[in-house]
């Protein structure tokens, strides 16, 4: 039964050593701190538009009109903020396509060295990006996206390892309840991400990069010096040897099973491992298995609406709202804050129904309505900041139970059941489906915003989560 399991698994965590402990809280900040880099363009895309066009700081008599809009990109704000949502369509590609070989190169090299080179390569093109073209007063388009194109490569190395690491450590049994706090690192690290840059955004939004990079590149260095990949680094037998001493009886919870989802993505970090590797199955033969196709495109439909207020949630409310950037930027917090808490109460609800559809399904439909709800916010900020976090609420928890539990009831089907590779191919193909669509998305809500207005974006949102619930 699916209460006695749960609360019986709880007893599990007396298992659980202070070197699992460190594992999580390092895995954990890490991506938080990779999301945080992210999070710090959205929150000044309001400057930055400024900066990048003529009219926005040229208050010094000594510069003639000629030379300061030969210094700047852009005619206008619209066409700055267009730019804008290409950049992040840009790197939303790049990140897709790094999604699907990060994992390749994790499994041939040290996690450790992959993650610690991401995190402090990413910091570097953060810091060239945002605060030394400022400094050095150079704008270029081409410059800006291939920075972008790098980063969102680099960025790509932190999901596939961290998840490697986790997975190495934490056994089938309490995963559920570990994994559902720990997939809150991403909302932690937009919440800290905005916290650093309205705290510095007044001194330039330069300021704001650098400090994020800053903080990056030392969470990069402590990760090199200070992350086990595996118990076998300090002579601790793996999970694996473990697990298969116990009776393997586990079945997909989406097939109606009645046991826990199991979360088992194959990064395996010692190529000696005594563990008998089943062959991967191919990726055509993966999206063959059922579920996969239409999960994929609900994702991508998904995760389209969920990047959308990442990347633009600050810019909106400082543009439709005429609030203050730094305002904006706390303001924006409040949706993390309802993706936390519905991405972990909607995934123990999974847990005790030991299904994840019906849960899935009806919170997008009710994200529909939080959508209406929240496009018809007044202007007012403590009504703005509960009706954000409720839609934060119904549109996080089912983006975090797709690309995580869902992927891993996807990748275990009796089918292939015993196959630990095809776990990894399988998330690959939900997670990188997923971030090809946030991508398109990316780009179609700055054209949509600046042809239409910002109410027509609500209405392609509420489409996108509608279509995502037919799938």
């Amino acid at each position: 039964m699916g209460w006695p399991n749960i609360f019986q698994r709880g007893t599990l965590l007396s298992r659980f050593s202070h070197h699992h402990i460190v594992v999580f809280l390092l895995t954990f900040f890490s991506y938080s701190l990779l999301h945080a880099s992210r999070k710090t363009f959205s929150n000044v895309k309001v400057s930055i538009s400024k900066q990048w066009t003529p009219s926005a700081l040229n208050k010094s008599v000594e510069l003639p009109v000629e030379v300061w809009n030969s210094n700047h990109l852009f005619p206008s704000a619209e066409e700055a903020t267009l730019f804008l949502g290409t950049l992040d369509t840009i790197f939303l590609f790049s990140y897709a396509v790094g999604l699907f070989i990060s994992g390749i190169v994790g499994d041939r090299l040290n996690l450790r060295w992959v993650l610690s080179f991401g995190m402090c390569s990413s910091a570097l093109v953060v810091f060239v990006f945002g605060t030394l073209t400022e400094w050095l007063h150079f704008y270029s388009m081409g410059l800006y996206c291939c920075l972008w194109i790098v980063n969102g490569l680099l960025q790509s190395t932190g999901w596939p390892c961290v998840v490697a690491v986790m997975g190495n450590w934490f056994g089938k049994a309490g995963r559920g309840v570990v994994f559902g706090l720990w997939s809150a690192c991403a909302s932690v690290g937009n919440i800290l991400g905005a916290c650093l840059a309205s705290s510095v955004l007044q001194y330039g939004y330069e300021y704001a990069f650098l400090v994020t990079a800053a903080v990056q590149f030392a969470g990069g260095i402590i990760i090199f010096f200070g992350l086990l990949v595996s118990p076998e680094e300090i002579g601790l037998p793996a999970i694996e040897a473990k697990e298969n001493l116990e009776e393997d009886s586990h079945r997909p919870l989406i097939n109606g099973a009645e046991n826990e989802d199991e979360y088992e993505p194959n990064y395996s970090i010692q190529e000696g491992s005594p563990i008998t590797q089943v062959k991967a199955i191919s990726f055509y033969q993966a999206c063959c298995l059922p579920g996969v196709i239409p999960y994929s495109l609900a994702y991508a439909c998904l995760k389209l609406v969920n990047y959308s207020f990442f990347f633009w949630l600050p810019f909106y409310l400082s543009n439709n709202f005429g609030w203050k950037e730094a305002e904006a930027d706390k303001l924006s917090i409040w949706y993390d804050v309802g993706g936390i808490i519905g991405g972990t109460l909607q995934g123990f609800i999974s847990d005790v129904l030991q299904k994840r559809a019906p849960v899935l399904a009806l919170s997008l439909l009710l994200a529909v309505g939080s959508l209406v709800g929240y496009s018809r916010s007044p202007n007012n900020k403590s009504i703005n900041a509960l009706l954000m976090a409720v839609t934060g609420f119904f549109i996080g928890g089912p983006s975090n139970m797709i690309s995580s539990a869902i992927s891993a009831d996807l990748g275990r089907q009796e089918l292939i059941q015993g196959s630990s590779e095809a776990l990894a191919t399988v998330t690959g193909i939900v997670d990188g489906t997923g971030s090809i669509g946030a991508a398109v998305g990316q780009y179609l809500v700055s054209l949509i915003q600046d042809n239409l207005g910002w109410m027509w974006v609500f209405y392609f949102f509420i489409l996108m989560v509608s279509v995502a619930f037919f799938f």
